[in-house]
């Protein structure tokens, strides 16, 4: 079936190569620069639809296909009427193929060519992922996006075993495609989007080598995985850097699992147009909080008795009704209500990040704007 949804490429900085888009979907147009809150098993964790829409103002999620696949199962999800149904969410969502599972779970797993055999983290039943049965159980949740089948390698890698990734990965690719396209009907009848994934490890001549590979698809977006596995920021950059200068322009480009504030901002520069990391969710339990002056650890005894809002500049309800002091209290107490606020928190924070760094771009002042504003993300207070 012919792939309807597009990318509309409005405007590009004259400083840099940081761009203005608009992801065109069933479920709704996506604004980019853009971040993705990541719900894995169908949900943002300790967050309701009503303050991903009103407070936080997700324009797209994430969802997991290895974890929806196991729980609740495929057939659950399916004859809800797809992933949006069952969630109760209206806007665009994203699917991970399992493929970062690849990395992830390396213990359990074997790859071989037909695919790769997990060992579920559960019970310990073993299910067998082919780049087909990826493409297919994705078509069935019924995601906007869904992702290419891949390897994502390890860091650090050799240049042995990251070619023969890279390769199997484009063989995979070709099989998810040849399936993904033979489709004549999508099972919940809304146009559904395939994106390639960009591998080869921190070898400049693989990530050049498979960026043209993928950009030869002609698909609406072209993702860059294996970029946040450990590696140094420097490199992350480096790869990205090249890897944009050889991806179409006339396509999106997915920078996947990335990162940091400062990361974000650093990347927009480069070119890249959508980002989804676990970190704001996972460190805002931990007690970490991201704002305009840089990283709060709101355990720290100083915030025991600040009675200032946690951030009064947020365009969160949330952050500007309530105090650095309750929020300390209930994180040191281990309050669920203390880890669903400073998620909150921290998902408006990156999305308000997205959204000035669009209006940077737009009106010229992106260059400046950004030599002056990662110092500030990156201190910590």
């Amino acid at each position: 079936m012919v792939d309807k949804n597009k990318f509309e490429l409005l405007h590009t900085d004259a400083g840099s190569r940081a761009r203005v888009g608009k992801v065109h979907t069933a479920h709704g147009v996506i604004d980019t620069p853009v971040f993705m809150p990541v719900g894995t098993l169908g949900t943002v964790k300790g967050i309701h639809q009503k303050e991903l829409n009103e407070d936080i103002r997700a324009r797209i999620i994430l969802g997991n296909t290895y974890h929806l696949y196991l729980r609740p199962g495929v057939d659950v999800v399916s004859e809800a009427g797809g992933l949006h149904k069952f969630i109760n969410w209206e806007r665009p969502i994203l699917t991970d193929s399992g493929g970062y599972q690849v990395f992830s779970l390396a213990h359990r797993r074997k790859i071989k060519p037909e695919g790769v055999t997990f060992q579920s983290h559960i019970d310990g039943s073993k299910h067998l992922f082919t780049p087909e049965s990826a493409t297919q159980v994705q078509l069935q949740l019924g995601a906007d996006i869904i992702m290419a089948f891949d390897e994502c390698t390890p860091y650090p890698c050799e240049y042995k075993y990251a070619l023969n990734s890279m390769k199997l990965t484009h063989k995979w690719l070709d099989r998810c495609l040849a399936y993904f396209d033979q489709v004549e009907s999508f099972p919940h009848g809304y146009d559904v989007t395939l994106a390639p994934i960009v591998q080869g490890s921190t070898f400049s001549d693989l990530r050049k080598q498979s960026a043209e590979y993928i950009a030869e698809k002609g698909r609406p977006i072209n993702a860059i995985g294996g970029l946040s596995v450990g590696e140094p920021a420097e490199e992350m950059y480096r790869i990205t850097d090249e890897v944009t200068n050889v991806l179409p322009e006339s396509s999106a480009r997915y920078l996947m699992g990335v990162g940091t504030p400062a990361n974000l901002v650093t990347c927009i520069g480069l070119g890249i147009d959508m980002f989804d990391c676990v970190l704001p969710s996972r460190n805002a339990r931990h007690g970490l909080l991201y704002t305009w002056d840089g990283i709060i650890n709101i355990k720290n005894e100083r915030w025991k008795q600040d009675y200032s809002p946690i951030d009064d500049s947020s365009r969160s309800h949330t952050s500007r009704n309530h105090t650095k002091a309750y929020l300390r209290h209930l994180v040191h107490v281990g309050e669920l209500l203390g880890a669903q606020i400073a998620t909150l928190h921290n998902l408006s924070f990156f999305l308000e990040l997205v959204d000035t760094a669009r209006e940077k771009i737009l009106d010229g002042t992106f260059v400046e704007w950004s030599k002056g504003v990662i110092p500030r993300l990156e201190s910590r207070r």
